[in-house]
């Protein structure tokens, strides 16, 4: 997806990447950012919000999440290896972990999250490309610990999966743990256009979501309800499959898996995932088929997509919990142009025509959050900085 760098690839544009900085004093997290209702936006529901900064100096953040057992301490995971712990009560940024990583192109660590039992092991997981002396990609799910009470002594333990890449792009990258404990992790297809498609080929990983169980030490099982177990040359860690690149996924508070699904040329889309089923790439894209066939073959349809006048690289979200307008929402944006939308996903069939905009922002939004509180949290690529959306101020 993503276009993750200076420009992680704006669906199926160019890619312009930074490679990595140098160290900067303590920055200044600016004013509160105010965005614009405009373009398709203006005929919507609109309801603007404000971007409060939080936190800064990150280093082109690619995910975050706050710790288990403590709601006033957040992780920002930087694209060049580094993770940093946001103290929001004390108002501080500290590097915590240094994770050494291949950061070409879309490399460098994905994604991570703590598991299910952290505040009793101390586990938590990171998805990362690993250093390549032979230049080789490869990306890793690697386990990490560190003591759940004081958070000292953070350490990476070891690789528990990895998946060959054939290039450096559409590494895709969330991992989250569901509502049954288990681990999912997203995978892209593999370059523009996918001409190996590899997202319709089970017996790799690539442009799929992946579920498997981490509760072992030192290694992963593959869950028995899974929905390809004992089928012949089908890869059974796989519960869906058919994404580009799904840089972003979340489960709402019913359970389901929302994935959002980054373009080639046309279309943005948000799919609801369902074990076993095919989101239809590359012979599909949103609702319609890709590269001029005249019937698409069988795949199951996004529930929300927008197009290149919109934006050109979807940024999956999280459900807005928190009391107000905005409750039981999921609020997502675009990388390349900043604007942030909201969606009911209702039955989750769609498609949904009805979004609420929340205002087109100087950001390139890499990842999102939802608080303890249920409040949105936004890591914005460009400046490097965090910042919590509240109701316009």
């Amino acid at each position: 997806m993503l276009a993750i760098a200076a420009g992680l690839l704006a669906g199926g544009g160019a890619a312009f990447w930074l490679r990595s900085p140098a160290a900067k004093p303590a920055v200044d997290l600016g004013p509160v950012r105010r965005g614009t209702i405009e373009g398709e936006d203006v005929g919507r529901t609109n309801v603007p919000v404000s971007l409060v900064p939080i936190a800064g100096d990150v280093g082109q953040p690619t995910d975050l999440a706050f710790v288990p057992g403590h709601p006033t301490k957040l992780v920002v995971s930087s694209k060049w290896g580094s993770l940093h712990l946001v103290d929001l009560d004390a108002e501080t940024t500290t590097p915590w972990l240094w994770i050494p990583v291949l950061d070409a192109l879309e490399c460098g660590v994905l994604g991570f999250a703590f598991d299910p039992a952290f505040e009793r092991t101390g586990r938590f997981w990171v998805h990362r490309c690993p250093e390549s002396a032979d230049g080789e990609v490869t990306t890793a799910l690697s386990e990490a610990r560190v003591d759940p009470g004081t958070l000292v002594g953070p350490r990476l333990v070891g690789d528990v999966l990895a998946v060959p890449q054939p290039h450096a792009t559409h590494n895709a990258g969330q991992i989250a743990f569901g509502p049954d404990g288990m681990l999912y992790l997203a995978l892209g297809d593999d370059w523009a256009g996918n001409p190996e498609r590899r997202s319709q080929d089970r017996t790799n990983l690539l442009g799929s979501l992946v579920r498997v169980d981490v509760s072992a030490e030192a290694s992963y099982a593959v869950p028995p309800d899974n929905p390809f177990v004992g089928q012949a040359n089908v890869r059974p860690e796989i519960w869906a499959y058919g994404f580009r690149n799904p840089w972003r996924f979340t489960f709402d508070t019913s359970g389901r898996l929302i994935v959002a699904d980054v373009g080639q040329s046309r279309w943005e889309e948000v799919d609801v995932v369902e074990a076993g089923e095919n989101f239809g790439w590359p012979d599909r894209e949103g609702f319609e088929c890709y590269g001029g066939p005249e019937e698409c073959p069988a795949g199951v349809d996004p529930v929300h997509v927008y197009g290149r006048m919109a934006g050109v690289s979807i940024t999956g979200g999280v459900e807005w919990t928190a009391p107000g307008v905005l409750k039981d929402t999921y609020v997502f944006g675009d990388f390349g142009t900043g604007r942030l939308w909201a969606i009911r996903l209702g039955d989750g069939r769609g498609p949904i025509e009805d979004v609420t905009a929340l205002g087109r922002f100087p950001v390139s939004p890499s990842a999102f959050a939802r608080g303890p509180e249920g409040r949105v949290y936004l890591a914005d690529f460009r400046s490097d900085r965090i910042y919590r959306v509240e109701p316009a101020l």
